[in-house]
């Protein structure tokens, strides 16, 4: 997941839309690491193709790192991510997976925002590098 730091402190929420996961819901632009992949390298090549901007993978800092299960209890690691640096400003560019993109405080999310992703940011903002949930 990635955290896009604006200069005013917001930070860049997508709605999920036509998924079948979270539809309706706010999140990080995210994804999966795919077969061959680092985890670095996966989220720039996601947010590219979410929201169409460029990160050099050495801006990207590590902030949290989350062992959670999924709704469907399914064990998962979440890798948070934030930079203050991209090129491009963001779009939706996925809108077949995406109703719209928006800025928000980071310490007012709204309530339709991921849980996980909610949680992770509060962790992030308390600077907090490993949590645990769902256990």
């Amino acid at each position: 997941m990635i955290i896009l730091e604006r200069s005013d402190g917001r930070l860049l929420l997508a709605e999920r839309s036509g998924t079948g996961y979270a539809d309706g819901l706010l999140n990080l632009p995210s994804g999966k690491v795919d077969p061959g992949e680092n985890v670095i390298d996966a989220v720039a090549r996601e947010v590219l193709e979410e929201v169409a901007v460029r990160i050099d993978p050495a801006a990207l800092r590590p902030v949290h790192v989350m062992h959670y299960r999924n709704p469907e209890g399914q064990p998962r690691v979440g890798w948070f991510f934030a930079t203050a640096e991209w090129e491009g400003d963001p779009i939706n560019a996925e809108p077949h997976k995406c109703a719209g993109i928006s800025w928000h405080r980071p310490d007012e999310l709204p309530a339709d925002t991921v849980p996980y992703n909610a949680l992770g940011i509060a962790h992030y903002l308390k600077g907090e590098p490993f949590s645990v949930h769902g256990w």
